[in-house]
């Protein structure tokens, strides 16, 4: 058994049994997590999936020193690539980000933020319709990191973030990864 929105094509399988609900360790990573998901907003996730490699090698591998140094050189080769997603706001949005990530103070990281806002475990649902949008701790964590400066971070952003990322465990209560997440 499987989640059902993981079997209605190869991409899906594969990212729901090797990734979703995996922790996921280190800003860089946590970092391309965020910017795709900030990426993917109003559009379907597997586009986003087919479009990963080209958005790695378009954004160095998402590394923040690097997007933090994007200018608009880099900003009109974006535009330019058939690759990704050429949305102007969503690019520039993921540019601002990795300064915000930098600018964290000292100690502090994206992790952190996370973890503070991880909600505390709950029955597992039972249907895809037993899992929400958006959470009260994803609402503070999208007004946490607007308030530190980081831009198309919505509560709904923010959620799906934490699902992807093992912050919360979203798998269906007979999914066979579960407990595996």
């Amino acid at each position: 058994m499987r989640c059902p929105w993981a079997l209605a094509s190869a991409d899906y399988l594969a990212y729901h049994d090797d990734e979703w609900g995996r922790p996921v360790r280190g800003d860089a990573a946590l970092f391309e997590r965020l910017s795709l998901e900030g990426f993917q907003a109003g559009l379907s996730w597997i586009t986003i999936l087919r479009k990963r490699p080209a958005f790695r090698e378009a954004f160095r591998g998402f590394d923040p020193e690097t997007v933090a140094r994007f200018g608009d050189t880099e900003i009109a080769q974006l535009m330019a690539n058939p690759g990704i997603i050429r949305n102007r706001a969503k690019i520039l949005a993921t540019i601002n980000n990795a300064k915000a990530l930098l600018a964290l103070p000292g100690g502090e990281s994206l992790a952190n933020l996370l973890e503070l806002h991880r909600p505390q475990p709950g029955p597992a649902p039972r249907t895809s319709e037993d899992i929400p949008a958006s959470t009260p701790e994803s609402h503070k964590l999208s007004r946490e990191l607007r308030a530190r400066g980081f831009r198309f971070v919505g509560p709904v952003t923010a959620y799906a973030m934490m699902q992807a990322t093992g912050y919360v465990n979203d798998h269906l209560a007979d999914c066979a990864l579960r407990d595996g997440a």
